[in-house]
């Protein structure tokens, strides 16, 4: 079993913003360790967040976000918030190059538009 460096992990929690801390509490929990779970949810306590407002993040994330067949939430393609839609798209060597067709999860703010052409 993998040993946490909580203080690498204090660090991390502490520059992380609220809005993650509180992916994190929720829709992300049964992926982390119960030590780093615990740091989350007192920062989240000194940022002022209500045990009320991180249920009411887990109930919206909970109605948004996609998940895998085990239930683990599924990450945006380009960043680390919970993915709200799925699209297709080319995986590209090199960032440029596209190679072949596949899904792509997505979160809210990097969506491709509906007018966005699909590659197939």
């Amino acid at each position: 079993m993998m040993q946490v460096d909580l203080e690498r992990v204090r660090a991390n929690i502490h520059k992380a913003s609220t809005e993650d801390l509180l992916d994190r509490a929720t829709v992300y929990r049964d992926g982390m360790e119960a030590d780093a779970l615990d740091l989350i949810e007192r920062e989240l306590r000194e940022r002022g967040v209500s045990w009320d407002a991180i249920a009411e993040h887990e109930h919206k994330r909970r109605q948004e976000t996609l998940f895998d067949a085990d239930g683990v939430a599924l990450k945006c393609h380009k960043c680390s918030r919970p993915a709200v839609g799925e699209s297709w798209d080319f995986h590209r060597m090199w960032g440029l190059l596209p190679v072949f067709p596949r899904r792509f999860a997505w979160c809210a703010e990097h969506r491709p538009s509906q007018d966005t052409p699909k590659p197939f």
